[in-house]
């Protein structure tokens, strides 16, 4: 089944940020959208980019012929498999090409994530509609794998509300059967021994439990300095990860906290942002009197 779930640009206006998406349920019917909307973006000059699983990206550049050299071919697994760096990309895609339209091709909704990180995407296609808003000069189609099950439709549309809705509503409860923690700035330097003893019980790679402890500390810094002076650590293992949830009774307004990098002299925002670049997986979610942000690290 092919279908359109998105108007052509924003709220349906004639100019500005184009979001579109389809559904497919075969090669086929991937291969009938994808190509004829890349073969597009050639003709009229556009800087065309592709992200996709590898899996799609070989039925791509077998379709396309020689025409595929000229479209830039990204990993999907690589550039967005924690979701939340995917803004960033396309944000430095329309930076290096400040002359030339950009169309880019994405599919970050493919089989074999976690409930999680399809929650994640979904709330990045939504932002997205927020964060490129006034880019008149890009077109970003999504393509949506129909086995996974996921309706585009309310992340195209609508999505300012159910990105709000969504950023404001707190994630699964913490299972009974994590380790927890208080933590103020006494305890901050304790940190990375609690995590790093989890971490090694567990199999965790030095090399990964240095990008979780350091993205950890970066989170709990802003708990101390935004969320009250305080915060709460759990630690657990879920879904081949090391899952490490942080709250406190702070509030962030930003919706796009860490997928824009602050600027030097900026205050707050650069934790995040940090902890997207070193873990495989943040959620972030903050309402009245409560910021939460969960971090996965893969065990293997």
């Amino acid at each position: 089944m092919l279908k359109d779930s998105a108007t052509d640009s924003l709220h349906g206006a004639p100019a500005g940020f184009k979001h579109d998406a389809f559904v497919h349920g075969t090669d086929e019917e991937f291969v009938l959208r994808a190509v004829a909307f890349v073969r597009e973006g050639l003709a009229a000059g556009e800087k065309t980019v592709a992200v996709l699983p590898p899996e799609q990206l070989a039925t791509m550049r077998d379709a396309l012929g020689p025409e595929h050299q000229q479209v830039g071919f990204i990993d999907m697994t690589v550039a967005g498999g924690n979701p939340a760096r995917l803004i960033p990309f396309w944000r430095g895609i329309l930076e290096q090409h400040p002359e030339q339209p950009v169309r880019g091709l994405a599919e970050a909704v493919y089989p074999g994530r976690t409930a999680a990180e399809y929650d994640e995407v979904l709330l990045h296609e939504s932002l997205s509609e927020i964060a490129f808003a006034a880019d008149r000069s890009f077109r970003l189609c999504c393509a949506y794998e129909a086995s996974v099950g996921i309706d585009p439709t309310a992340a195209h549309s609508g999505a300012e509300a159910l990105a709000e809705k969504t950023f404001r509503t707190a994630l699964s409860d913490v299972p009974d059967r994590a380790e927890r923690w208080e933590f103020g700035p006494a305890e901050l330097g304790q940190v990375r021994q609690w995590v790093g003893g989890q971490a090694s019980s567990h199999g965790v790679s030095r090399d990964r439990l240095e990008d979780l402890t350091l993205a950890l500390h970066e989170i709990c810094t802003n708990s101390i300095r935004f969320g009250g002076g305080r915060g709460t650590l759990s630690v657990w293992i879920a879904d081949g990860a090391l899952i490490c949830d942080v709250t406190d009774s702070g509030r962030i307004d930003n919706l796009l906290v860490g997928r824009v990098l602050p600027p030097l002299d900026g205050l707050g925002g650069r934790g995040v942002w940090l902890a997207n670049q070193l873990c495989d997986l943040v959620q972030l979610r903050s309402g009245d009197d409560f910021t939460q942000v969960r971090l996965r690290a893969r065990l293997r």
